[in-house]
């Protein structure tokens, strides 16, 4: 009988201390903080159309900001954003400058070596914008990987790596924003411009008297938002919500606003 008792005091000894250690997990989460806080603060950084950009008001607008502000609802927090560079976002989200990443970022197996990822939430490729005068002469990425040829693109991003990738032969011209790599192509100073097919369709809309726009990927790109290490309650979260916005439609409005209409180009810089 006595040992019966111990080993029942014993069983009762590790649950109850099991769910001490969920109750930790969760009193940690970063789901929990944002609840708590009665905010949800978004890392992103200003810039890559039509995901996140400034509009002439001064307020960052774009799809990754309506998915944002639909998560803080779904939440019931307020939503605030933190515009924050990209060569630093990462290391920002660690030291819990903010809560999430939403801003395009590319699920990379490096990127995953620091933080998690939710599911991808859309699925992009890198594209080619050329000039028109090289239309004959350029059909391909392939066609790039010369050294008579310059391309640009943004430092740091996978279209940059793509190029060193799969062009190590022509000469990479590397900035610190999209909008200066596309001006410095643009204005004849580059061959080709590598970047995501989102952003190059809308340069594309923009100069198509101009440039063409080679619109077939070269690389498979899902796109994910980054969350802290160690936070399994948060990324059900996330996987959950995303789920139920694709499922009941709610997406799909907010795809189309952003990706098949223009309507949103007036009211930006």
């Amino acid at each position: 009988m006595k040992r019966i008792v111990l080993v029942g005091l014993l069983i009762l000894g590790m649950v109850s201390t099991a769910l001490a250690g969920d109750n930790s997990l969760w009193e940690k989460s970063t789901l929990n903080q944002i609840l708590k806080r009665g905010v949800l603060r978004v890392g992103l950084e200003s810039g890559y159309k039509p995901f996140e950009m400034t509009a002439k008001n001064g307020e960052i607008i774009g799809f990754d900001v309506d998915l944002a502000k639909l998560m803080a609802k779904a939440m019931g927090v307020k939503l605030k954003i933190v515009n924050t560079a990209w060569d630093g976002i990462i290391p920002a989200l660690i030291t819990d400058k903010f809560d999430i990443i939403m801003s395009g970022m590319t699920i990379t197996q490096k990127r995953n070596l620091q933080v998690n990822f939710a599911d991808p939430y859309i699925i992009v490729g890198q594209t080619i914008l050329i000039h028109k005068k090289d239309a004959n002469k350029i059909k391909s990425y392939k066609d790039l990987n010369d050294s008579k040829y310059v391309i640009v693109s943004k430092l740091g991003t996978t279209g940059y790596f793509s190029v060193k990738k799969y062009m190590p032969k022509a000469k990479i011209n590397a900035f610190e924003t999209e909008a200066d790599a596309f001006q410095d192509f643009i204005n004849g100073k580059a061959d080709a411009f590598v970047y995501d097919l989102p952003l190059c369709a809308y340069y594309y809309s923009k100069y198509k008297d101009r440039v063409v726009f080679l619109d077939k990927p070269f690389t498979y790109e899902p796109l994910g938002w980054a969350v802290r290490k160690g936070d399994p309650d948060f990324l059900n979260w996330l996987n959950n919500f995303l789920r139920q916005i694709k499922g009941d439609g709610t997406y799909t409005k907010i795809y189309n606003r952003w990706f098949k209409s223009t309507a949103w180009q007036k009211d930006i810089k």
